[in-house]
């Protein structure tokens, strides 16, 4: 099934509230598509629509916990690949733990989706870091902040428009 991308500005009804607002806010130039909201999760999503794994990318939040405090970043690695969380990602967060930030927190504190949480959007002073795979990718499909659609742009794009923080994360 072919995808209808449009170009993200013109359709706000497809973002998440904080991803639409960063779209405007910071003139993102990516695209949107609608998708079936069952089809969300990569594997079935790059199934159904014929996007390849390597042209998709992942948003996981992750909760660091050093000295009693917890901080929040966003990781994005290639839907083909699995991200270093317990390695790269804690040392680079200066984090004794690191791990998935708990389903509830990361929908309570995004303001988006499970299963569509992406880096456009988040809290300012959340950091966003990016495998450098995903920068390579001239198109990569990432969530919108809604399970009914997709986001897609260069990975360069995507660094640009999140500030992230380029890293070899990918395991």
């Amino acid at each position: 099934m072919a995808l209808e991308w449009v170009p993200a500005a013109d359709r706000p009804d497809l973002l998440a509230e904080p991803t639409a607002k960063a779209v405007a806010a910071k003139g993102i130039d990516a695209k949107v598509a609608a998708i079936d909201p069952e089809l969300a999760d990569t594997a079935a999503f790059c199934a159904h629509y014929g996007v390849a794994p390597e042209d998709s990318a992942n948003c996981v939040i992750v909760a660091a916990k050093r000295g009693g405090q917890t901080r929040y970043a966003a990781v994005m690695v290639l839907a083909s690949h699995r991200a270093d969380i317990n390695g790269v990602v804690r040392r680079h967060l200066e984090a004794r733990k690191a791990s998935f930030a708990p389903h509830d927190e990361a929908v309570s504190l995004t303001g988006m989706e499970y299963g569509g949480i992406t880096p456009i959007g988040l809290p300012e002073d959340w950091p966003v870091l990016v495998d450098e795979n995903v920068t390579r990718r001239p198109f990569v499909v990432i969530g919108s902040g809604l399970r009914r659609s997709k986001l897609a742009l260069s990975g360069a794009a995507l660094v640009e428009a999140t500030g992230a923080e380029v890293l070899s994360l990918a395991l």
